[in-house]
């Protein structure tokens, strides 16, 4: 069988959840199934090929085109309805990793996965821009075009269910799974001391990671953090760390940390590099995910992973994925997310339970298990 394989997420100049789940999800059924081909696609006008892994197994082929992203895009795959990906490809199935614009002959079958809907849940969290953009992909209708699609985790299936009209035995439930790489780091291991020092962290801080946008709900953070060690004198030699790239709408978040009474102890380090992510998460008193929405939620699982305690909001797939291993709080209320904080901070017996629970709990999703049932789909639609 020729399995058409959609590797645009992976080229992206700087990885995001999506572009680490395409490599991953990629790397994993390569690792089970040496007897299909994989057909790998897409399309830059640039040359990308140092930004997506070396594929040197005998049974995968790279296929590209090379047009404009917008023209590719917005003319040839929506307008025009060319070229058509599976017979770029030729492919017998075809795998779809991520909403885009898609033209596939109706006689191929294919899967697509759905992340997330935040942008039809929530669109006030985006920019115009990125707005239009999501207009343009016609989502509600594209979903539809699709043999199977996947959800990744039972938030995302309802999502899809309420805002898009699918059918719910059309929709595949397969939750994701983070990388084996993420486990605890000795706290006065070189590793750490290295990625303290690239990222200017000298003391005890609490942490949060992801991209610096509305829906992540960093003002809120930041604002809980200030009614936390209002009330809480013994905590105030923490500093809040917030890891990640700069998103749409970040301006107002930049503002509120800016005009913050704790400013000098709340900290913008920007992107974090994946090598450095488990010794961050490992120095860290605490992880604090306060997202208003999520279709997964990665970082943390990830946190989980290295042993460290989490406080979670319990909004959408959050609750879904970490289960009993995190502590939770109303992302709507800032005295309650500074209460659940301080809980876990001044209880070393809470903390401790939570990291017991938390290392559990991240055990459970791995990349091989999630691997092997998209193979079984694919398998299934042929």
């Amino acid at each position: 069988m020729k399995i058409g394989f959609d590797i645009r997420p992976l080229m992206d100049s700087s990885y995001s959840g999506v572009s680490e789940f395409t490599k991953e999800i990629l790397l994993g059924m390569l690792a089970l199934d040496q007897e299909d081909d994989f057909r790998l696609y897409y399309n830059s006008f640039r040359q990308v090929e140092h930004r997506f892994p070396e594929f040197k197994q005998g049974n995968v082929h790279v296929t590209s085109t090379h047009y404009p992203n917008k023209l590719f895009n917005y003319i040839f795959q929506k307008h025009l309805h060319w070229p058509k990906l599976d017979r770029s490809a030729e492919a017998d199935v075809f795998f779809a990793p991520h909403i885009n614009f898609y033209a596939l002959s109706r006689s191929c079958p294919s899967i697509l996965v759905v992340h997330d809907l935040s942008f039809l849940r929530y669109p006030h969290f985006f920019s115009w821009r990125k707005n239009v953009w999501h207009s343009q992909l016609a989502a509600k209708k594209l979903v539809h075009e699709f043999t199977k699609v996947v959800a990744i985790s039972e938030n995302t299936k309802t999502d899809l269910v309420e805002l898009c009209g699918v059918k719910p035995e059309k929709i595949e439930v397969i939750h994701s799974g983070i990388a084996s790489s993420y486990a605890p780091v000795e706290r006065r291991s070189q590793a750490v001391l290295e990625a303290r020092k690239k990222y200017g962290l000298a003391g005890r801080f609490i942490m949060t990671l992801g991209t610096v946008e509305p829906r992540k709900n960093i003002e809120g953070l930041i604002k809980a953090f200030e009614i936390m060690l209002d009330n809480n004198q013994g905590l105030g030699d923490l500093e809040l760390v917030i890891a990640g790239g700069r998103g749409w709408k970040s301006e107002a978040i930049i503002k509120t940390w800016q005009t913050s009474r704790y400013r000098d102890k709340i900290k913008f380090i920007g992107y974090v590099d994946n090598r450095d992510k488990s010794s961050l998460y490992s120095s860290a008193e605490l992880f604090v995910f306060p997202s208003f929405y999520e279709g997964f939620g990665f970082p943390p699982l990830e946190a989980m992973a290295c042993g460290t305690p989490v406080v979670s909001s319990f909004a959408s797939s959050l609750p879904e994925v970490l289960g009993t291993a995190a502590a939770y709080a109303d992302p709507f209320d800032a005295a309650d997310m500074a209460k659940a904080m301080a809980s876990v901070l001044a209880d070393e017996e809470a903390s401790a339970d939570l990291r017991k629970k938390g290392l559990a709990q991240a055990a459970r999703f791995t990349w091989p298990a999630a691997s092997e049932k998209y193979l079984k789909l694919i398998r299934s639609v042929r």
